[in-house]
């Protein structure tokens, strides 16, 4: 996978097996391997996560779920994981699985409309773990702060 240039959802499902409905990233707009990736996500109200919502819910019914911000973010962290050494067989192969979050921070919801920018950044890579760190954005706001994740990247085998 080439390092410039963005990418859209048919190559990133090359590297992560994440399909509809939880690929909750559109496309990789900068990436350095071994150090940092940026992903966006367009919220929209399309989502699973608003089915069901009546006429009467407020504005507040249509904040982004914050496990599916974070789970947004986790993919785009897998993506920077595996992005120099990506697996030929998403569906058969290895997987990234997180070992452990520390210090996120939820500092205000996305809402449809908005596009969330993840930031990702390792930290360390040692064998087949990573340690991220990073933020998402909506604009120049700040929705979640992620202090530290590990990775691990394992046969699919080991989920059966």
């Amino acid at each position: 996978m080439s390092g410039p240039g963005e990418i859209g959802v048919d190559q990133i499902r090359k590297v992560i097996p994440h399909r509809f409905p939880i690929l909750l990233l559109d496309r990789v707009v900068a990436v350095t391997p071994g150090e940092s990736l940026v992903a966006v996500k367009a919220v929209t109200c399309t989502e699973p996560c608003y089915e069901g919502i009546g006429d009467e819910a407020g504005p507040v019914a249509y904040d982004y779920p914050w496990p599916l911000l974070l789970e947004s973010w986790a993919q785009a962290a897998a993506l920077l994981a595996l992005w120099e050494s990506p697996n030929p067989d998403v569906l058969a192969g290895d997987v990234v699985l997180a070992g452990g979050m520390r210090n996120v921070r939820f500092h205000r919801p996305a809402r449809p409309g908005q596009v969330i920018e993840h930031r990702v950044r390792m930290v360390r890579k040692v064998g087949e773990n990573a340690v991220m760190e990073g933020e998402s954005l909506v604009g120049s706001e700040v929705v979640q702060e992620m202090g530290t994740m590990i990775e691990t990247t394992r046969p699919i085998g080991v989920l059966a």
